[in-house]
């Protein structure tokens, strides 16, 4: 990917580019519970984008996509937004730092990218990401790591319709190798917890059902929990957001809210506890136990958020039946991947399971992925 990234470079521009990559992410447990102020625990992986990237000395920006073969051009003002959605995020970025009082100037860019589209591992963070660490460093703007997340977060409201929360940029600017990450999301607090779980292995099937974030479903979903939230507010005026309540609380509502709004609180309160539960197991190295809340997670967000879907589904009962630790749908839902925390004595007999059980049900395989926790943004 190297060479093929800084080859395409010189031969559009005529120079070399300086290396920046950014990883995509896993998100061990605490789903849905970003955008609720709660916590959440991922990590960045070894899949990624990487972009060759340099100043041109005129106000234009020069981008070309290998993964898209397409080549496109944009100014640097609101008015001058690209058609192409790949394109936005990078645009997005751009105005973004600007509206920080950043300093950006145009460039040229060559990138491509190994992060599997549409699997739940945050490829449009890790393209955010990369841009908003390569334009922070060579304009010299001395935005801080958090403020480069939250960039990455901004393009995304204001630029591609996606009411995200805070996690996917923040795990692809701050990741460590061997290191899962608890962030607050309401504080933006957040603590290292080594995970290194031997005799183990950290798989992802790709159920390859792709899923739009953008559709109404994600950000419905966000609704049911604010109105929730502010339900519970007028009881427990210190609520601000679902992660601030409590189980009790919630039911002293419960007639006051539909029950779906319901059903959604009653997931993310729950989730909130088991991401807590999750670090105080891997302080232990009690895998057992963090595989069993990733289970109780597939539970919540299949029968209570109502974010999986059949083939999700599928997996993650025939992780169980092949005696896997741990499996949950990963990422928004809709589709996309499982994330199963696999013996490794268990691992081929589970692949080979879930490979022709699957192809038989739904008529292909399910895509492998294995991952390793990795670095965040950074100069190559």
């Amino acid at each position: 990917m190297k060479n093929k990234i800084l080859e395409k470079f010189k031969t559009l521009f005529g120079e070399d580019g300086t290396l920046y990559m950014s990883s995509g992410r896993i998100n061990l447990i605490g789903e849905h519970t970003d955008y609720n102020g709660g916590y959440v625990f991922p990590g960045a992986i070894n899949f990624g984008i990487m972009a060759a990237i340099m100043p041109n000395g005129t106000d234009k920006v020069k981008v070309f996509s290998i993964d898209f073969d397409e080549f496109v051009e944009f100014g640097l003002q609101e008015e001058d937004k690209p058609n192409q959605q790949w394109a936005r995020y990078i645009f997005g970025v751009c105005r973004e730092t600007i509206k920080r009082g950043g300093k950006v100037g145009g460039f040229n860019a060559v990138f491509a990218g190994d992060v599997p589209l549409g699997a739940g591992l945050s490829s449009s963070a890790a393209l955010e990401s990369v841009f908003a660490y390569a334009l922070n460093e060579i304009n010299g703007n001395g935005i801080e790591k958090f403020e480069l997340a939250k960039i990455g977060q901004s393009t995304e409201h204001n630029y591609c319709g996606v009411k995200c929360g805070i996690m996917d940029q923040f795990a692809s600017i701050f990741g460590k190798e061997g290191s899962l990450i608890r962030l607050n999301c309401k504080t933006g607090e957040y603590k290292y917890f080594p995970f290194h779980p031997k005799g183990y292995k950290l798989v992802l099937l790709d159920t390859c059902v792709k899923h739009e974030l953008a559709s109404s479903a994600y950000n419905k979903r966000r609704e049911s929990c604010e109105r929730a939230a502010a339900a519970i507010k007028k009881n427990h005026p210190e609520v601000d957001f679902l992660s601030d309540a409590n189980r009790l609380w919630l039911d002293e509502v419960r007639d006051q809210i539909t029950q779906e709004d319901f059903l959604r609180a009653e997931y993310v309160i729950g989730e909130v506890q088991r991401v807590l539960d999750v670090c105080d197991a891997l302080e232990r190295d009690d895998y057992e136990t963090v595989g069993e809340m990733m289970y109780q997670t597939h539970f919540g967000l299949s029968r209570l958020y109502e974010v999986s879907c059949e083939e999700l589904d599928f997996l993650n009962k025939l992780a169980r039946k092949c005696d896997v630790t741990g499996s949950r749908v990963m990422g928004g839902g809709f589709g996309g991947c499982t994330i199963n925390l696999v013996k490794e004595e268990l691992y081929d007999g589970f692949i080979a399971a879930a490979k022709e059980q699957f192809a038989q049900r739904f008529g292909h395989e399910p895509k492998v992925y294995n991952v390793v926790i990795s670095d965040g943004a950074r100069k190559l």
